[in-house]
């Protein structure tokens, strides 16, 4: 799995546009990682030490 990160500092902008971002980019993140997870097996989740349930938690960590 390939991923692009571009971070740049965001200037002139309002510290809510600044909160905005990080809230969708953290959205974000969490629905790359549940969607990664889910599409492993049982065996494979099993294999990293997670279960079917785990999957939210691990995403909400980030």
């Amino acid at each position: 799995m390939a991923v692009y990160e571009a971070h740049r500092p965001v200037t002139g902008t309002s510290g809510i546009f600044n909160l905005f971002v990080a809230t969708v980019a953290a959205w974000n993140d969490a629905r790359v990682t549940r969607n990664a997870l889910s599409k492993l097996s049982d065996r494979e989740l099993d294999d990293i030490g997670l279960c079917r349930g785990d999957i939210d938690a691990i995403a909400m960590r980030g």
